[in-house]
Order: C-alpha cells, then structure tokens, then sequence
C-alpha cells in the first residue's frame, strides 16, 4: 500500500539520537534535484540524525542496484524501484517518491519486504501546470522562430483529469483568458465546476479542444487510449500536452495521425 506525506517533513521524526546515527537515506534521482532541494532536505535529515546518501545523475539501473545495499530508506523521482532494486536492500523500510504517480515503485516487491511505499501528491502541482503553459506559449509562438504566432486568449483548454495538477493549470489558464473543459471519471460534474472548469461526459468530447492537456495515471484503462481517432478528431491546429506518462499515448497511432495531419502538434 502507500501512504501520502506532504513532504518530507511530515515524513521524519525526532529519534533518540543513537538511533537516528544508524539511519541512512538515499536520495537516488536519476534527473537531479535542484541544488536548494537538496540542501533543504539534507537540512531536514540532518536536524533529524539521518545521514543522507546521494546518487544524482546516474546512467544506468545497476548503480542503483548497487547503492542500496546500506540504506533505511529511499527518496526517488520518476527512479525506477524495481523488484531487483528492492531486494538488493535488506535494510529498507521505506520509499517516498517525490511526486504523485507510484506506478515506478514494485509495490508487491515492498509489501513482500513489508516496505512502506509513500508519494507527495501536490507537491510539484504547480511546477508541472507551470510547465504545460511554457509548452503552450512555444507553440502558439511558434517555437520563437520569429515568425508571426497567435495568441492563449479566446482558446478553449481541454484537462483529462481534474486532481492537483489540473486545478493549478485551470488557475493559470484563467489568467490567460482561456475557457476550460475537463473529463474525470473520479469526479462528479458538480466537483469539476468547483474547480474552475466546465465539465463533460467523455475523453472524446476533450479533443474538440484546442489545446488538450493530459493529466491521468498509466493504468491498464489508459495505457494507449490516446490514440489516432481522438487526435484526428481535433480541431485545424489542435495541440496535445503531456506531462503525465508516455504510455498513455498509443505513439504507433499518433505517428500515423500526424503524418495524415501536419497541422496537429505536440
């Protein structure tokens, strides 16, 4: 099972300090943190008598295999907590991914190991909807060629899926002056309008949008479900956004759909 933390203040408590000496964390991010992420939290576990082990920037899975062996626990990214990875670290007790999704965490490997698994969901929603935006503004400038683009105002912003990630793109969407539709099946339409977009009744209805933005987990609903008949579905200009997983994108398909339609972007 997981758990959640807000971050991982919530995650460290104060030990007798002979205890706490022995105690070992990893922070394993095959795509480094920021240098002041770090330093935050090495203050944190230094506050809290850990010792904080570092692996950054790794090229390959056997390093991590390697690194391991000595630790109590794990803080990962998108870092790929395999069975392998599990097993080769009898001391583990605990992963916290630094993110929402946990689908990168063996979960029946850690509850064999009796391994509590945690995620912050949250904790970049901000950074990710900041993210989609910067992708949006390149593409209506058109990568900043110097060529004539067009404007976010007046377009309409389609969210598959409605959670924490969303909420902060709706925000920012508004501030642009752009119309907002979501799907989410977890959701009622009631709880969708809460949160600042107008809701509606599938995925398909998503892509009449000009910009579609995906937010959903990978799970074996979603996994290739976007696909060639919704991207050709889209209006002259339509443009996807992911920021979510790959795999929710049936890429074979998507290969196709662009080659019959140039205008599409991504």
């Amino acid at each position: 099972a997981t758990r959640s933390c807000s971050w991982l203040k919530e995650c460290v408590v104060d030990p007798p300090l002979a205890v706490a000496m022995s105690k070992t964390v990893l922070l394993a991010t095959e795509k480094a943190f920021a240098a002041s992420a770090v330093d935050a939290i090495d203050g944190v576990l230094t506050k809290a008598g850990y010792t904080l082990k570092k692996l950054e920037n790794y090229k390959d899975s056997s390093e991590l295999v390697g690194a391991v062996a000595d630790v109590d626990a794990m803080i990962i990214r998108s870092d790929l907590a395999t069975k392998e990875v599990i097993d080769a670290a009898p001391k583990l007790k605990v992963i916290t991914r630094a993110g929402a999704g946990f689908d990168n965490i063996d979960l029946e490997a850690a509850k064999a190991k009796e391994v509590v698994c945690q995620n912050t969901p949250g904790a970049n929603a901000n950074a990710v909807a900041e993210l989609v935006f910067g992708m949006m503004v390149t593409v209506v400038r058109n990568n900043f060629d110097g060529s004539s683009g067009t404007e976010l105002k007046g377009k309409t912003l389609a969210l598959h899926g409605c959670g924490n990630v969303s909420v902060n793109v709706i925000r920012v969407a508004k501030g642009f002056g752009m119309r907002c539709i979501s799907y989410d099946p977890f959701l009622k339409p009631e709880q969708i309008t809460e949160r600042g977009a107008e809701p509606v009744d599938s995925v398909a209805a998503l892509f009449k949008a000009d910009f579609v933005t995906l937010h959903i987990p990978a799970t074996p609903e979603t996994k290739g479900s976007i696909n060639k008949e919704l991207l050709l579905s889209m209006p002259k200009g339509g443009t996807l956004i992911n920021t979510a997983r790959k795999e929710v994108i049936d890429e074979a398909g998507m290969v196709e759909a662009f080659t019959q339609r140039p205008d599409l972007r991504y």
